[in-house]
């Protein structure tokens, strides 16, 4: 397990970013292949992925200082990487960081984990507490008790339809009763932008930045997230914040990987 530190102004809290890093094979063919059928590859690259790593990677070309918990590898591969575990969070030094963000897993020990940042947080005044986001991606069943849990909360589209939402809205209406009161619920519906519903109740909407050729979508949901955090750790509004985010996702769309992101 390792908490990788970005740089930043001496004094100043990080973001955390708790999940995945993964290494992503990406092959490109000509059409999207049929089934059972051979494509000529046009090229090959390996990326390294993952949400967590990915949103925290954003965070960093941002210029949020920031730090990834997770498991990481010495070489290129490597098999049934544990995930972070209540006890390796027990390490983490909270008053170094003022978010922290979970990539919804395993979902007993992140249980275990928030709830330690939330004692935490009973005794601080109120500019010196941790801020705690989730992001609940995959339809599993014991992830959904995590929605509980955050000051902000992210839902994915796969997740809402899965449930029965046919859009943003209708999922953040259906699924508000799940989330904390004064919390926030987010939820990006890709070429139909993003809608959030704050602490007030109501619904914010951004739509989409596509861009003017669409390259590469692989990680476009991470990077949404990251610059949601990001603006809103910043003390932007609800609406400044999911803007952001789309259009910050929106330009990802048009890039190959992150780095030439900002």
């Amino acid at each position: 397990m390792a908490a990788k530190p970005s740089s930043g102004p001496a004094g100043e809290k990080r973001i955390m970013c708790v999940g995945l890093v993964c290494l992503d094979i990406i092959s490109v063919v000509e059409s999207y292949p049929s089934e059972d059928s051979d494509s000529r590859c046009l090229s090959q690259r390996w990326q390294r992925g993952g949400n967590a790593s990915n949103s925290c990677t954003v965070l960093a070309l941002l210029g949020a200082p920031c730090s990834f918990m997770g498991s990481l590898a010495p070489g290129y591969a490597a098999e049934n990487l544990p995930d972070v575990t209540a006890r390796d969070f027990e390490r983490v030094d909270l008053s170094q960081y003022k978010w922290i963000h979970w990539e919804a897993r395993n979902a007993a020990e992140q249980v275990a984990m928030i709830r330690r940042v939330e004692q935490y947080n009973q005794s601080r005044p109120a500019a010196e507490r941790v801020r705690i986001s989730v992001e609940v991606e995959k339809p599993r069943q014991e992830l959904l008790q995590l929605m509980g849990l955050g000051h902000v909360v992210f839902i994915s589209k796969d997740l809402a339809q899965h449930l029965g939402y046919q859009s943003a809205p209708e999922a953040l209406q259906g699924l508000r009763s799940r989330i904390q009161p004064g919390a926030t619920l987010i939820c990006a519906w890709a070429e139909k932008g993003a809608d959030a519903v704050g602490p007030d109740g109501q619904l914010v909407h951004s739509e989409a930045f596509p861009p003017e050729t669409l390259v590469d979508t692989l990680g476009a949901g991470d990077t949404f997230n990251a610059a949601t955090i990001f603006a809103l750790s910043a003390g932007k509004s609800l609406q400044d914040a999911l803007t952001f985010g789309c259009q910050i996702a929106g330009r990802k769309c048009g890039i190959q990987g992150f780095d030439s992101l900002v």
